[in-house]
């Protein structure tokens, strides 16, 4: 069986204090849990992340990785970098990179190799937008990015990805995707998962991240392919994030 991991991302949220705070309360009502939990955060921020999470049952990593290994990339943050302050996860791929910052399945792809080739676990995005989904295009979108990243790894490397479901139409805006077209998706991906390496398919686990809240996490971390959750405003809030958490069971 699957274990559930539950990933927050701060997104461009935080400061020295008010990530003490929430660490701390984090710290307290994490401690025995039955699923694995994981935040990403700001790369100012993961120094303190590496100081207060070390020794406890809670990981950290990033929210983007360069694509390009060292050298003259301004601005840009080497997989090596991220390993400096333990990082066990990057977020590559989110739709706020893909559509704010342009970046294509290709440079999604290469980005996922570099963290894998560097030790890292990369936490590839996929999710199509409103006017995709009522054009009835979702598979073909998230079939497309997601073949872009396992077109460019060995059989085995795809037994050490996890994948995000994020329908962008879902993320900020009161739409919820249900449980039940979360889970057509994610069967969807694993399927094409297994297309690459079937034992990847088996293991493979696969979050939604279209806003998982604590009214509604119970009945999409029940579903059959449904792995975890990538948590966005929720995880800022410590008591919202532990009642995600808290919605695994053993």
């Amino acid at each position: 069986m699957r274990r559930k991991l539950i990933v927050g991302n701060w997104k461009m949220n935080g400061s020295v204090a008010a990530n003490a705070v929430l660490l701390n309360e984090l710290k307290a009502g994490a401690a025995k849990q039955h699923c694995d939990i994981a935040v990403c955060v700001p790369f100012p921020y993961l120094a303190q992340c590496q100081n207060e999470l070390v020794y406890t049952n809670i990981a950290w990593g990033a929210q983007d990785v360069s694509a390009h290994n060292i050298g003259p990339h301004t601005g840009e943050v080497a997989t090596r970098m991220l390993l400096d302050f333990e990082c066990s996860c990057v977020i590559v791929g989110h739709s706020e990179r893909r559509c704010y910052h342009h970046e294509d399945d290709d440079l999604v792809a290469n980005k996922a190799q570099r963290a894998l080739a560097g030790g890292l676990t990369p936490i590839v995005c996929v999710g199509e937008t409103l006017a995709e989904r009522e054009a009835g295009e979702t598979a073909a979108v998230v079939s497309r990015q997601l073949d872009a990243v396992l077109s460019v790894l060995e059989p085995e490397e795809a037994t050490k990805i996890i994948v995000a479901y994020e329908p962008v139409w879902a993320i900020g805006t009161g739409k919820n995707a249900t449980p039940g077209m979360a889970q057509e998706v994610h069967a969807l991906l694993r399927a094409r998962i297994g297309n690459k390496n079937k034992a990847a398919s088996d293991s493979a686990r696969i979050l939604y991240g279209g806003s998982m809240k604590p009214d509604n996490a119970k009945e999409l971390l029940g579903m059959p392919d449904i792995d975890g959750g990538l948590v966005g405003g929720a995880s800022l809030k410590a008591d919202d994030f532990l009642a995600i958490i808290n919605c695994v069971v053993a």
